[in-house]
């Protein structure tokens, strides 16, 4: 037995003879759910033919477990409790602790000032992991929750090359689909309503709306593009900026049903009748687009499924601390589709 240069079998070895990853090595010693019965008899197998035990340090970790998970949103009550994003992912995180027996502790995180405060709170240990949402680009807090040591999933990402695990949706597949769409319906001027520009998720899918463009034959004008900041007001006000510079746009696509709710009201002053004069395209396909007026087509993204999806990573990476005294060096990533929903705003 080889294990570290102290004749010790390692987590990798084990797996390795097993014939599976480290992190189902991992879930099978800690008997987590979501493991074969063919694989947990490799494991076993594998457990006593190299004699491989836990080392202390990973022993007391697991003993010391909290069994509790905190999910960080960095937004203000008023927009957590308007956002219906926002409540489906809680509702998805929630429902895979439930199934855990796990504890879920929601935490705001607004200010610099509060920030640090919860790193202190990290850094105490009251917490087994860390689901982070609505994360912007110059956010330190994921990379310093690596640096304390404890396993943490994101929902989206910073940028293209986010270093920390994540769960994303296909954003750009959602602008793609959404130009694509007005296009087939004989639009021609077609505007947007971004996010802001320091979130990824705004700039993928401003990014699918420029290719839907250009697969569908029209050139881009930067007076159709205006940025929003994902609330209904945000979307009212763009919309407006964008009826001044291009009266004549006859569609616009939304970078959320909640700005595109916004945008609808704004129409509505300005005398514009949806569809006949301008067509509507949001993204979630949440309730708001469905109790719009009239209903909102939109391009659904799983997001309790992402919720759910998230959940699973981190409580996999809690379980390899608990095993190996550290978590794998590869953070999973997972990138779930998006459906585009028909409906009469379009």
């Amino acid at each position: 037995m080889s294990g570290q240069g102290n004749g010790r079998p390692t987590l990798e070895e084990v797996a390795a003879l097993a014939g599976v990853g480290r992190g189902t090595v991992s879930r099978a010693i800690n008997g987590s759910p979501g493991v074969s019965g063919q694989a947990r008899d490799a494991v076993a197998r594998a457990v006593a033919e190299l004699g491989y035990v836990p080392n202390q340090a990973a022993r007391a970790l697991a003993g010391s477990r909290t069994d509790a998970v905190a999910l960080v949103i960095p937004e203000t009550e008023a927009r957590l409790f308007a956002e219906p994003y926002f409540l489906d992912l809680i509702r998805g995180v929630s429902a895979e602790l439930a199934r855990a027996d796990k504890q879920l502790l929601l935490t705001l995180v607004r200010t610099e000032q509060e920030r640090q405060r919860f790193e202190q709170y990290l850094a105490a240990r009251r917490v087994d992991g860390v689901l982070l949402a609505s994360v912007h680009g110059d956010d330190p807090l994921p990379d310093r929750i690596r640096e304390l040591g404890l396993p943490v999933v994101m929902n989206g990402r910073r940028s293209e090359a986010e270093p920390v695990a994540y769960v994303d949706s296909d954003n750009i597949g959602a602008g793609r689909a959404a130009v694509a769409h007005l296009v087939g319906r004989g639009r021609g001027t077609i505007a947007t309503i971004g996010g802001p520009p320091d979130m990824y998720v705004a700039r993928a899918r401003l990014g699918g709306y420029f290719a839907g463009l250009a697969e569908g034959g029209l050139t881009p004008d930067p007076a159709l593009v205006a940025t929003g900041d994902f609330t209904e007001e945000g979307g009212r006000l763009a919309m407006r900026e964008l009826l001044a510079r291009c009266p004549a746009l006859d569609a616009v696509f939304a970078a959320s049903d909640v700005m595109a709710a916004g945008a609808l009201g704004a129409l509505r002053e300005a005398g514009r009748r949806v569809p006949e004069d301008v067509a509507l395209v949001g993204v979630d396909d949440s309730a708001v687009a469905r109790l719009m007026d009239p209903p909102l087509t939109s391009v659904r993204q799983p997001i309790e499924e992402m919720g759910r999806t998230m959940t699973r990573l981190l409580l996999e990476k809690i379980a390899e601390v608990s095993a190996a005294g550290s978590a794998a060096s590869e953070e999973p990533r997972r990138i779930l589709a998006t459906e585009l929903i028909v409906r009469d705003s379009s």
